[in-house]
């Protein structure tokens, strides 16, 4: 399927506008170094809009207390000095000593605000750095308010994670340290579905667990602020500090705890053992050089410790099941846990009774098996492990799996994701295997209005079909009768172009073309409703070989001689249950 970029890219392009001023400063600057600069400088311009709206609401007030710091503590907003105030950067913006000006002001901030110390990037004066470019990257940010009435909080939050994500596509192999796909994550959030309490990553990398966590709070009407507490180790400082400057510009705060002392192999940093509401993470996979007496030392290991190697370590299979320990050890009796694993550790045979243990607990909930080149850092397959500590008892001796691994849609030759239709698809039947119907109509509610929005694109019988849908069979006559028009489209343009002058061929032929695009992007939405109801219907959950299926503890269970725990049959689901284990 054709790409589909997200809607808030497409409504204000500000993200590409930073990305694309912000990648000339980086001359001979490692990009690992480099994304220092840019998003140290988002940060900057976030916590200085902040503080501004609370000064001018304080001046306003009248009581002279506008520089008291305490006043800004209180409102969970950092305190700014004059000197480090975003006026001073703009006002040194066209000079050489730009750079100086915003060193010092980090360094000021830092002073200011105990959470801050040692967390803020101070390397903008580096001689490598070209003055008259950074000059103009602030002269963008400065206008940032002027892009976008009231809270700048969205726009310099999602354009946080815009550049996090290009950093990533530039940094490959390294990336997988402090970025996870969007797509991964939210699909992680939304079938764990947080909405309060403790959320806890004991590998957090950059903190996009927890942005997506606090978003999905907001998207149903909560205050993530007043519901959620967030927790996280880290054991790459940078990456921590990453974390903590993101949560900060989507308006956030969390406990993050990062070095030695926050490898979760080794340390429990947070002592939140059986005290998780959810857990939601993306490990490194197959880590090697594990020591197992401390391993095994550091406890969390309520389904078995792992094998000792000649050389008194964990091996690359038992590293992954120590993750898996953790996870389910810091759920409480109700929690939830969502996280990526490789895929090799749903039959690991040294892990089999580890494996036991998680199916004759009823934890596991849903198995979700993700295709190649999902990630920046590896092209192989993986699979997402959800766990459910206080399932209903309809479900509670069942697993759903489901087989996503060709279900996708390719960005690139070497990239592929879920688009946001692809993503809710997913979750559906999650709902659906939950007896959750009202959210599978609401979606379908949601397709409903896509499909009146998109009407105005066509004419003729494909506009009145999509301004007409009602029943589920509705998607697919609608469907059709796109693709109709869009050949008919692509006809007449051929025609049309052809009557031209040369001259004037190549302008007509593109813009033509890119009306055929936006068509059959909107082709391409409604194909995805048309693929949900023709496996569901009006809400009702079945198997769909090579898809998805329900099996019973039994099932999974099979026959010991040949057990595989949490392997689907062939790796395809093809209409019988997963494979014993």
């Amino acid at each position: 399927m054709a790409k589909k970029k997200a809607d808030n890219t497409a409504e204000i392009g500000f993200e590409q506008q930073i990305w694309s001023a912000a990648d000339k400063l980086r001359g001979n600057i490692d990009a690992s170094e480099y994304k220092n600069v840019v998003l140290g400088l988002i940060f900057l311009k976030y916590i200085s809009d902040k503080f501004d709206q609370r000064h001018q609401e304080l001046v306003e007030e009248g009581e002279g207390f506008e520089e008291d710091r305490d006043e800004y503590l209180a409102e969970n907003i950092f305190f700014v000095p004059e000197s480090a105030r975003w006026a001073t950067i703009a006002a040194a913006a066209h000079t050489p000593e730009v750079g100086k000006v915003i060193d010092e002001a980090m360094r000021q901030i830092e002073a200011e605000n105990d959470k801050l110390k040692n967390i803020l990037p101070k390397n903008f004066a580096r001689q490598e750095l070209d003055k008259r470019r950074l000059g103009e990257v602030v002269d963008l940010f400065t206008n940032v308010q002027m892009a976008e009435k009231g809270d700048t909080r969205d726009i310099l939050g999602r354009t946080y994670e815009y550049c996090l994500a290009k950093f990533a596509e530039a940094e490959g192999k390294n990336a997988g340290e402090f970025y996870t796909p969007a797509c991964i994550v939210k699909t992680l959030v939304e079938i764990i579905e947080p909405y309060h309490g403790r959320v806890y990553d004991p590998c957090c990398g950059s903190g996009g667990m927890f942005v997506s966590a606090s978003d999905y709070v907001r998207e149903q009407g909560g205050n993530p602020a007043q519901s959620m507490m967030f927790y996280g180790q880290e054991k790459v400082d940078y990456n921590a500090k990453l974390c903590l400057m993101n949560m900060a510009v989507h308006g956030m705060q969390g406990n993050i705890k990062s070095g030695d002392e926050a490898n979760s192999f080794y340390h429990d940093a947070h002592a939140l053992e059986g005290a998780c509401d959810y857990v939601a993470a993306n490990p490194p996979f197959n880590v090697d050089k594990v020591k197992w007496s401390a391993a095994v030392d550091a406890g969390r290991l309520p389904l078995g410790a792992p094998k000792e190697n000649k050389k008194h370590e964990v091996s690359t299979s038992g590293a992954n099941y120590l993750w898996i320990n953790y996870f389910y050890s810091y759920l409480n009796d109700h929690g939830r846990a969502g996280f990526v694993m490789a895929s090799s550790a749903t039959d690991s045979n040294a892990e089999r009774a580890q494996r036991r243990a998680l199916v004759e607990a009823s934890a596991v909930d849903v198995m979700l098996y993700v295709g190649n080149n999902f990630f920046y850092t590896k092209s192989l397959p993986c699979t997402l492990w959800f766990f459910d500590k206080d399932k209903p008892q309809a479900i509670r001796d069942k697993v759903l799996f489901i087989d996503a691994q060709r279900y996708h849609t390719a960005v690139s030759t070497t990239l592929n994701e879920w688009t946001p239709w692809q993503l809710k698809n997913l979750t559906a039947i999650v709902w659906l295997y939950r007896g959750e119907q009202e959210k599978y109509r609401k979606l379908l509610g949601a397709y409903k209005a896509r499909c009146t929005k998109l009407a105005v694109l066509f004419s003729g019988e494909a506009a009145k079909k999509l301004s007409n849908v009602c029943g589920v069979k509705d998607f697919a006559a609608a469907h059709a009768a796109m693709l109709t028009a869009i050949e008919g489209q692509k006809a007449d343009a051929k025609a049309e172009v052809e009557t031209l002058p040369k001259r004037q061929q190549k302008k007509r032929r593109e813009e033509l073309a890119a009306v055929a695009a936006q068509l059959e992007a909107a082709a391409t939405e409604v194909g995805e409703a048309v693929w949900l109801v023709e496996k569901f219907g009006e809400g009702e959950y079945a198997d769909v070989p090579g898809l998805c299926k329900v099996a019973s503890r039994k099932d999974i269970q099979g026959d010991a001689r040949r057990q595989k725990l949490l392997e689907p049959d062939a790796g395809r689901l093809r209409g019988r249950a997963a494979r014993g284990g």
